[in-house]
């Protein structure tokens, strides 16, 4: 199929991503009725005008946490009142991580930071941490990952 024929729809969990007619990096995400973009920064030759592919893993993450704890909060009744994650993707030497079972190379490490309002007990927000931990993208990425990569028929 050729990039022309990509239809402006996809099924519902497929993601199409294609180069754009200007920028060396610059492409355009199509997620089932949604369109985003992506570039990389400039130093690394983007143009810098769109999130870069980190901070679209960063936003799955943050975002399905925030949910999960939502949910959990409300079909408990908890007093939360707002919740929000702040996320910082970098590389480590695997040394100097302490739960880390490699101790050789480097390895992603994402920082989480989630802050909860409301008139929570320390017993209810720990509850919640735990619960931040079981979102589906957490268990996603800190899970065995097999990814299945073909090419398009011509």
């Amino acid at each position: 199929m050729a990039l022309t024929e990509i239809p402006s729809q996809q099924p519902q969990g497929t993601v199409v991503v294609h180069e754009a007619d200007t920028g060396r990096f610059f492409q355009h995400v199509r997620m089932g009725t949604h369109l985003a973009h992506a570039d990389e920064p400039e130093d690394v030759g983007g143009h810098n005008r769109a999130p870069n592919p980190y901070d679209y893993l960063l936003a799955a993450l943050g975002s399905c946490t925030s949910m999960t704890v939502r949910m959990y909060a409300d079909l408990k009744k908890l007093p939360l009142t707002r919740v929000a994650v702040a996320l910082k993707h970098r590389k480590v030497h695997a040394e100097d991580c302490q739960e880390c079972e490699g101790k050789t190379g480097k390895l992603d490490q994402i920082e989480r930071v989630i802050t909860l309002e409301g008139d929570l007990t320390d017993e209810q927000r720990q509850k919640l941490l735990e619960i931040a931990n079981k979102c589906p993208v957490h268990r996603t990425l800190t899970s065995e990952i097999h990814i299945v990569s073909t090419l398009a028929g011509t």
